[in-house]
């Protein structure tokens, strides 16, 4: 719960951003850190910033996989990121799918998981950036007021990049994402 104090964080997507994307991922022996990852999220540790995972994982309403295996896999991606030195504050994930479960306002671009965040950690989300390789991963940065900075994936559209250089950053890797903001607090 939060002190009282607000500090800034960095959220980052999962799929695509910190892990490789294998599309309804249920397993954890498929987890699979990106290269520089953990070095990058470090340097989130290490600058005092909250790294805070926020996910859409749509496979829990379709059937693919339980919130069981989920957990699972979580547990595997932030094992993986502390053998290497790196810590995961926290993370949240929209288990539902607008066809199946209905429309919700945690499923991002929503900003309910973000916010639920910011009052539970002491978040200044205007002083947050927002990381993914999504336009709605980032997109929720111009309504919470903080920076989005997209790092692309393979899985991105070029029309997605070229929406998100209207109004966000964008960086050719998470590293790249996470210097930017070292370098927006000296």
């Amino acid at each position: 719960m939060s002190s009282g104090r607000t500090r800034s964080a960095v959220f980052l997507d999962r799929d695509g951003t910190l892990i490789r994307d294998v599309n309804f991922l249920s397993r954890p022996e498929q987890v699979e850190l990106l290269s520089g990852v953990a070095a990058a999220v470090r340097r989130v540790n290490e600058a005092g910033l909250a790294a805070i995972v926020i996910t859409n994982q749509s496979g829990i309403a379709r059937g693919y996989f339980t919130e069981a295996e989920y957990e699972k896999v979580r547990q595997r991606m932030e094992s993986l990121l502390r053998d290497q030195g790196a810590r995961i504050d926290a993370t949240y994930h929209c288990p539902h799918f607008p066809e199946v479960s209905g429309a919700c306002e945690c499923r991002k671009p929503g900003t309910l998981l973000y916010r639920r965040a910011v009052k539970e950690h002491g978040i200044d989300a205007r002083s947050s950036w927002f990381i993914g390789d999504r336009l709605r991963d980032v997109s929720p940065a111009g309504e919470l007021g903080g920076t989005g900075i997209m790092v692309p994936s393979d899985q991105t559209s070029m029309a997605e990049v070229e929406s998100a250089r209207k109004e966000f950053l964008v960086e050719a890797s998470l590293d790249a994402a996470i210097g930017r903001v070292i370098e927006s607090l000296k």
